[in-house]
Order: C-alpha cells, then structure tokens, then sequence
C-alpha cells in the first residue's frame, strides 16, 4: 500500500511543538503533504529538510511567516515542480508537484503527487477575489496536468483546498452560505472539478467541459458528516462541540483513485488547527 497523508501545518514550528514530527516517524506516511509551513528557508535548514527519513521539497513563500507548501517523501522523484506558472501566486508559494515517471510500471508510466494550499477569502473581499482568481488558474491547469506531453498522467492533489464541498461538509451549513469556503461559485467550481467531461457549452467556459476528478475521502465516505470534519475553529468549543468543517482533499485522477482503500481522519493529532487526512492507496510507486 501508498500510504499519502495531507495536513495544514499552521506554521511548521509551531506544529513541531506539538509532536508532529513524532507522530510522522510513528505513522510513516510513504509521502505527506504539508501546506502553511510558514517558513522561510533559513527556518527550514538544519531542522525541518527531511522528517522521519522523507526527505522535503517546497514552495516557500516570498513573505515571511506566510503560506508555503511541502512534500515529504521516501521515494525519489524522478522531477520537481515548483509553482504552477502563475504571475499573481507563485510568489505565495502554494503549489509543489513531484513526479514519478517509472516506464515499466504496470498501473500508469506516469504520477504525479501534489500539495497545494488555496486561497481564503475569509479576511475580505479582497483576498475572495483573489481566491477566484486561483480557482479560475488552477481549473485548466489540473485539467492540463491530466495529459501531459500528450499522454495521459495520474495524479492527486493534496491539500487545504479552503472549500467545503456538500452540506454534510460542515456543521452549520444554512448559516454559511454567505461565507467564504462554502459560497455557491465556490461550490459549483468543485462540483465541474468533480463532473465527468462533456462537450463544452457554446460560450466556451471551461468549467463547462468537468474536470473528471475524484474526490477520494467521499468515495470511500459517500455519507459521513462529523467524522469527516478537518478543521475547526479556535473561537468557541468549536472542536470540543465537533462544530467543524471539511477543507483538506484528495482529489485525485480516476485511474488513482479507484486504487484508495481506506481512508482516516486523525482528529486527536492536534498539531494545528487541522486534522491530518490518510489515505492508502493499492498503488506501487
């Protein structure tokens, strides 16, 4: 079995206070995906280039203090990508891709696994826009991944994807509605993520064409609420009262996904204010 976990770290040191690393080094993921390092290079050297025997790749961003995404793996990828080629958010530092192309194996030539940290728009109209306008760029960008050099590829995105997806995604989904992470655009952009391809409409949207992703958990879960949940907020007895969100996927190529067995959200593992989220994979990298 793969066994890939994603967690939004909520500044790696921070979660390195609270045993992350210990509990990597018990669980062993083959990879782990890691979003809001919060860290600058410098932080990382000497402590935080490999956990438990992975060895790190990221995305840090150009501010201090602020987003950056990683992967930790014990295999050795056969490429790196950094950022997806975007003007706006690269400088931000959300995107890492590791590949691994092996010619001979039996499941698919060529995976990618990718760890990514959308946007919020909670802080404002501003940043909202700005999350549109990531989802707007990440929309052919998956769709493009899924054929790359002309044929085809596997992969699954890991990460805080600051979208929760269905009603049952969340506890207090009537008075949310207005809120950023589950506003209908946002929702209808996951919805065509998820859709099986189809001929375009007339006016050439993309999101007209469906992504044909899978989202795994949900595969796995079709109907699980609260055990579901992946983050909580610090305001309240928001955790304690299981008031919680679902924000953290894998979402994943059909070929991939159809692999995934089980599936687990470690809610006791409080490193931040997310729950890891494992799940393994019938898979040989």
């Amino acid at each position: 079995m793969f066994k890939l976990t994603s967690l939004n770290l909520n500044g790696i040191r921070s979660a390195a206070t609270k045993g992350m690393q210990a509990w990597v080094a018990q669980s062993l993921p083959d990879c782990i995906c890691v979003q809001e390092i919060k860290a600058q290079a410098a932080d990382l050297s000497g402590r935080f280039e490999e956990i438990a025997g992975r060895k790190g790749y990221f995305h840090l961003a150009e501010k201090k203090g602020y987003s950056g995404v990683g992967i930790y793996t014990r295999h050795e990828p056969s490429d790196v990508i950094v950022g997806y080629g975007s003007t706006e958010f690269d400088a931000e530092g959300r995107y890492v891709e590791l590949r691994f192309d092996r010619p001979g194996r039996a499941h698919s030539p060529k995976l990618s696994i990718v760890s990514c940290y959308f946007p919020s728009g909670s802080s404002g109209e501003e940043r909202q826009a700005a999350k549109f306008r990531f989802l707007s760029e990440m929309y052919p960008r998956l769709l493009a991944l899924r054929q790359c050099d002309g044929t085809p590829r596997e992969f699954v995105l890991c990460g805080d994807i600051n979208i929760a997806h269905q009603e049952i995604d969340l506890t207090n989904f009537k008075g949310n509605r207005k809120n950023s992470g589950f506003l209908p655009e946002e929702r209808a952009w996951m919805t065509a993520l998820l859709k099986q391809p189809g001929l375009p409409a007339e006016a050439g949207d993309a999101l007209d064409l469906g992504g044909g992703m899978v989202d795994v958990y949900r595969q796995l879960h079709p109907q699980t609420t609260g055990e579901a949940y992946t983050w909580w907020s610090n305001r309240g007895q928001a955790y304690a009262k299981n008031v919680g969100w679902r924000l953290d996927y894998h979402l994943a190529t059909p070929g991939f996904g159809a692999t995934a067995r089980t599936a687990a959200v470690h809610k006791a593992q409080r490193f931040s204010d997310h729950a890891p989220l494992t799940i393994d994979y019938d898979w040989t990298i």
